[in-house]
């Protein structure tokens, strides 16, 4: 049996399970719609964060869960709506198609940087067939994402439409003028417009590790990591000497961070 056949079966066995449970299951038949965006979000952040840590044997079990939620929120979406299961992947399929004429149609594509132009050329062509005015716009862009990740991606579209800085130390130069123009809506007592060039703030950052070729939230992700094996590291010195971290004061808990981090390097923890 080839391995088309054989994934075949083991996705129509999945889709029958799954349509049983949402028959006879008293859960399953209790989930509405509105129940499985939160489901749907924390599989896919379950599957990034194993990839991420390089399990893969538990980025293919956290896969098949986000497989099993798409399936279950197609299942309840089909019931409302004319989107059913087959509907939902033949128009899925039909777009991949459309979107990469470079493979199933005429075009040529010789590089990344041409498969993303035709790829955006296309979207971009279906989105002023639904909606003329609104084609070019970033107001759809994202807006069910991580403000983090919906910051770079808003980068992304804008550099495709030509606009974005040019290299990493102008990202970098607009951070510092975001954080000089903080520090005086700090100095005037204005709390609006300090969140608000806080905000200014991290989009610029959030911006800044595409430039050399990473992800904001993997690079993120890494920071949150080391932030708690270092935490940890602290936390192990004071106890082993009896000493209560709120009882210290900045500069004391400064020069414990500071060993800590000394500590960690030479072992290679971080």
């Amino acid at each position: 049996m080839s391995e088309d056949n054989t994934a075949a079966q083991a996705f129509s066995k999945l889709l029958e399970v799954i349509a049983e449970l949402r028959a006879r299951d008293p859960w399953d038949r209790a989930q509405k719609l509105a129940d499985t965006p939160h489901r749907l979000i924390e599989e896919a952040y379950e599957v990034a964060e194993a990839i991420a840590r390089g399990n893969l044997s538990e980025a293919a079990e956290e896969l098949g869960d986000v497989m099993i939620q798409c399936l279950f929120t197609s299942l309840i979406l089909g019931e409302h709506s004319k989107s059913n299961i087959a509907t939902i992947m033949r128009n899925s399929a039909e777009k991949l198609i459309r979107r990469n004429p470079h493979v199933y149609g005429d075009e040529r594509a010789e590089s990344i940087e041409q498969v993303q132009e035709i790829w955006e050329r296309m979207k971009l062509r279906e989105r002023a067939s639904k909606n003329p005015d609104g084609a070019k716009s970033l107001a759809h862009v994202g807006r069910g994402l991580p403000s983090m990740m919906r910051a770079e991606k808003l980068g992304e579209k804008a550099r495709r439409a030509g606009m974005d800085w040019a290299n990493i130390r102008e990202v970098i130069a607009q951070a510092r003028e975001e954080l000089d123009e903080v520090e005086q809506a700090l100095d005037r007592g204005d709390t609006a417009h300090i969140a608000e060039e806080i905000g200014d703030l991290m989009l610029a950052i959030a911006n800044a590790p595409r430039f050399i070729g990473m992800d904001a939230e993997q690079t993120l992700r890494a920071a949150c990591d080391k932030f708690v094996v270092r935490f940890d590291e602290v936390a192990r010195i004071a106890a082993a000497r009896g000493l209560d971290p709120k009882a210290m004061t900045p500069a004391e808990i400064d020069a414990l961070w500071n060993e800590a981090k000394a500590a960690l390097r030479a072992t290679g923890r971080t």
